[in-house]
């Protein structure tokens, strides 16, 4: 569906609108995982989390009428800020994101302070979707898609350029997996520019969407799945992030919600940073030993997200 000169223009395209992250490598952490382990810094993007660099993507291949006609999307949050980002610096005026109603308020209003349109919707990321598809269609709008659209991968790709640019002799890429944008772009840049790297995707136990897929070899989208601090990664794997990701995935590991909350901790009393449970997932699966053959190896795990309230943050910590 896509190639590595579909992420290298997608770069190009994105660029003025997006930061090239850190990759932190950190000494106390990789101390505790037995590896040399790196943190890909997507929690200090644009809004707080990878998400622009799809939605810039995206948008930037609208026709101006497109445009002119509007934009329409659904999230758990940080996808809704990646779309209000973009449609900022693009110049696009009409935007209506269909949130669902229990996301991280940090993100709710991080949204509020941009012009658009939000909805709450329902109380999972299916509920807003079939919202925001409702909507499109009746208003014309263009329909911009959390991950199940190939110019959304190549755009989340570009997180992987930089890895791959910043650790050229990295073993293992660990990534959080929900929809499968993120760990289906970075695996094909990754992978197409140092073919021996394991790229490994990592679920929530509550919500093993990407796992089964790969298993019962087909796309589990919708996916009805337990209750998760980590909502950003509970529900479906996506068609096209599947199809892409299939000859590339080494493994997907899984993780509780209890290493989830652990993992939080441990990056800031390591590290200073502060990540959301969605974001914190490749990590905990590192540092928790769900990982096979990891010992000396170099290893890098996407920090997907920082968007964390202070609520939230204090029943972790508790």
């Amino acid at each position: 569906m896509i190639s590595l000169d579909d992420v290298k223009r997608a770069a190009r395209a994105i660029a003025p609108h997006v930061s090239r992250t850190p990759l932190l490598h950190s000494k106390a952490l990789s101390q505790a995982a037995g590896c040399e382990l790196l943190l890909k810094l997507e929690c200090r993007q644009a809004t707080g989390s990878f998400k622009p660099r799809g939605a810039l993507n995206k948008i930037t291949s609208l026709s101006e009428k497109e445009r002119a006609s509007g934009v329409v999307a659904a999230s758990a949050g940080n996808h809704a800020l990646g779309v209000a980002h973009a449609c900022a610096a693009l110049g696009v005026a009409s935007a209506d994101l269909f949130v669902q109603a229990n996301a991280a308020p940090a993100k709710i209003a991080k949204l509020r302070r941009y012009p658009v349109r939000l909805h709450l919707v329902g109380q999972n990321y299916e509920d807003a979707q079939q919202a925001a598809l409702a909507h499109a269609e009746k208003s014309g709008a263009s329909y911009v898609s959390a991950y199940d659209d190939p110019l959304v991968v190549a755009g989340q790709g570009t997180a992987g350029l930089e890895i791959a640019e910043d650790c050229p002799d990295l073993d293992v890429v660990v990534v959080p997996v929900g929809g499968g944008a993120l760990f289906a772009g970075i695996a094909l840049a990754v992978k197409s520019l140092r073919p021996a790297v394991r790229a490994i995707g990592v679920n929530p136990e509550a919500s093993p969407s990407a796992k089964l897929s790969f298993e019962q070899g087909r796309a589990l989208d919708p996916y009805e799945h337990e209750e998760t601090l980590a909502h950003g990664l509970a529900g479906g794997f996506g068609r096209v992030p599947f199809e892409i990701a299939r000859p590339l995935v080494s493994a997907i590991a899984l993780v509780s919600e209890a290493e989830l909350k652990r993992a939080i901790a441990a990056l800031i009393d390591a590290e200073q940073v502060l990540a959301e449970a969605s974001g914190i997932a490749a990590l905990a699966a590192v540092l928790y030993g769900r990982i096979a053959d990891v010992a000396g190896k170099r290893v890098v795990a996407v920090i997907s997200g920082g968007n964390i309230d202070a609520a939230t943050l204090r029943g972790v910590l508790q």
